[in-house]
C-alpha cells in the first residue's frame, strides 16, 4: 500500500495515538490534516500539557488524559508509543473489541517507497546508523534519518522517491511487534538491556531479531562474528549474510588485519581503510565502522569510506569530547545506559580516567563492569540509584585494589569532587552504564546538563 492510500483508507475511521511527546506529534498532526479523527492519549494532566493542549484542541484533537488514560480504548486504530509494551491489559482489551494496534514504525514499513537500511543491537547503534546514513549522504544519495535517532519519518513519507533510501536506528521496543524487516539489517552486538521492560533476555533477544527475519531471501544481514548471541541469532537470517570481525579472520566478510580493515568476498580482497583513518577514538569504533562497511558495501566507494572517517568527530553524548580544561579532558558518554556500553567507553583510553556513574536500574546484572572498572578507572564518582550496584560490583571483583569509591547527590556535586581531583593530563567520562530516567526525561537531557555543568566551571 503506498502512503497516500494508507491515509485515504483512515478517514472513515477514528484513530488514538498513546504519548504526545515530541515523537508523536508528526503523527498526529499529519493524521488531522487528512481530516482523520485522533484522539491523544497521555497520561499527563491537562495542566501539565499547557500550550500543547491549547494546539492539540485547536486543531480539531480530542484529548483522554490522567491516570485513567489507557482506559475505555475503542478507537479502530490504536498507535502505541515505542516504550509501551504492546501486551498490557488495556491495549489486549481494545485488540479484543477490535481495534488494530500498531506504531508508527510499523506504518512506516508498509508504506514506505524506498529501500530501507535499519540498525539494531545493544550497543552502537547511533553510531553505526549515523555512519552508514552520512556515507551514502557522501556517495550522493538522498538519505531519510530516522526511527530511534533523527525524528519520526511517517509524516515525510510523501516526499520520498523509490531512488532515495532510508536509514533507521531500531529499538527493541520498536521491534517486539514488527512483522516487515528492512533490505539491508545490521545487529551490531547482542548483550542484556532493558530487563525492566521486557520481560526476559530472550524476548529482547527475539525483539532485535524481527529487524531481519522477515526479509526475503535477496535481502541482506550483517552480524558481529565475535559476539556469541549474535552468532546465534544469526542462524535464524532468512537473507544473505555478511559478517564482521574485530577478532578474527573471516572467509567471507569485513575484518581487522592488524591495522587493516578488510573486506573479503568471493575469493577476493581489498584493504578498505586502516584503524588510523578513524577519527573517533576507542575499539568499539572500529567495530562500528566495520558493521557499516559491510551494510553499504556495493554503495559507496571505498575513497568516500576513507575521506569520512578521517573527519567524522562522533554523535553528541558518545565520548563526546566537552572541553579541555587546565590540562584535563571533559567527556560525555551519557548515551552509555547499560555496564557494555560504559565497558565500550573505559577501553577508549588508553589511560585510567575518572569515572561518573550511576543512574536507574533496569534490571541487568552489574557483575560484568567491575574487573573493568578496577582496570580502566583511578577515581570512581558515583551518584543514582545504582550507585550501590557499581560499588559492590567493583569492590567485589577479584581486582579490586582499594580503588577510590566516592558518593555524590548529584552532578553538580560530582562534578566538583572530579575537579578538585583531576590533575593535568587526566580524563574525567561521564558514562553512567545506567539509565537515566531516575532525574532525567532521556539520555540526552542528562548529557546537556552535564555538559552545562562542566562548562560552567571556572
Amino acid at each position: 500500500m503506498n502512503f497516500q492510500a494508507y491515509l485515504d483508507s483512515l478517514k472513515d475511521k477514528t484513530v488514538a495515538v498513546i504519548g504526545i511527546g515530541v515523537s508523536n506529534r508528526p503523527l498526529i498532526d499529519l493524521l488531522r490534516a487528512h481530516g482523520i479523527s485522533v484522539t491523544a492519549c497521555d497520561k499527563k494532566t491537562r495542566e501539565a500539557l499547557g500550550a500543547a493542549g491549547d494546539e492539540l484542541e485547536a486543531a480539531g484533537v480530542t484529548l483522554r488524559l490522567g491516570e485513567d488514560y489507557l482506559e475505555h480504548l475503542r478507537e479502530d486504530i490504536i498507535f502505541r508509543t515505542p516504550g509501551m509494551r504492546p501486551d498490557l491489559p488495556q491495549l489486549t482489551a481494545a485488540v479484543a473489541r477490535g481495534s488494530t494496534l500498531t506504531s508508527e514504525m510499523e506504518v512506516f514499513f508498509d508504506v514506505c517507497p524506498c529501500p530501507m537500511i535499519a540498525v539494531t543491537g545493544s550497543d552502537g547503534k547511533t553510531t553505526t546508523t549515523t555512519i552508514i546514513a552520512e556515507l551514502l549522504r557522501a556517495a550522493g544519495k538522498t538519505v531519510h534519518l530516522g526511527g530511534n535517532i533523527g525524528h519520526p519519518l511517517l509524516a515525510e513519507t510523501g516526499t520520498m522517491k523509490e531512488t532515495d533510501i532510508a536509514v533507521l536506528e531500531l529499538s527493541s521496543f520498536q521491534l517486539m511487534t514488527m512483522r516487515k524487516s528492512p533490505k539491508i539489517a545490521v545487529l551490531t552486538n547482542l548483550a542484556p538491556n532493558h530487563l525492566d521492560v521486557h520481560k526476559d533476555y530472550a524476548e529482547y533477544i527475539s525483539a532485535k531479531e524481527n529487524n531481519f527475519t522477515h526479509q526475503s531471501s535477496d535481502g541482506i544481514s550483517v552480524f558481529n562474528a565475535d559476539n556469541a548471541d549474535s552468532v546465534i541469532s544469526a542462524q535464524k537470517a532468512v537473507g544473505r549474510i555478511r559478517w564482521f570481525s574485530r577478532q578474527k579472520e573471516l572467509k567471507e566478510g569485513v575484518f581487522l588485519h592488524g591495522s587493516e580493515i578488510v573486506v573479503r568476498h568471493d575469493g577476493s580482497e581489498r584493504v578498505v581503510m586502516t584503524t588510523s583513518d578513524i577519527k573517533l577514538p576507542g575499539v568499539h569504533n572500529i567495530e562500528n565502522y566495520m558493521a557499516a562497511i559491510a551494510a553499504v558495501d556495493g554503495l559507496v566507494e571505498d575513497e568516500t569510506i576513507r575521506t569520512f572517517a578521517r573527519t567524522f568527530g562522533g554523535v553528541e553524548h558518545r565520548i563526546e569530547l566537552v572541553r579541555t580544561r587546565n590540562g584535563v579532558r571533559w567527556y560525555n558518554d551519557s548515551i552509555a545506559s547499560s555496564p557494555s556500553r560504559t565497558i565500550a567507553g573505559l577501553r577508549a583510553f588508553p589511560e585510567k580516567v575518572i569515572l561518573i556513574a550511576g543512574g536507574k536500574d533496569k534490571g541487568i546484572p552489574y557483575d560484568e563492569i567491575g574487573p573493568v572498572i578496577n582496570e580502566h578507572v583511578k577515581l570512581l564518582i558515583l551518584c543514582g540509584a545504582t550507585a550501590g550496584v557499581i560499588r559492590a560490583a567493583t569492590e567485589q571483583a577479584e581486582n579490586f585494589a582499594a580503588l577510590p569509591i566516592l558518593e555524590a547527590q548529584d552532578y553538580h556535586e560530582a562534578v566538583a569532587m572530579a575537579d578538585q581531583a583531576a590533575s593535568e593530563g587526566d580524563v574525567v567520562i561521564l558514562s553512567p552504564a545506567s539509565t537515566s530516567f531516575d532525574r532525567f526525561a532521556n539520555f540526552m537531557e542528562r548529557g546537556r546538563v552535564f555538559k552545562q555543568i562542566v562548562n560552567e566551571l571556572p
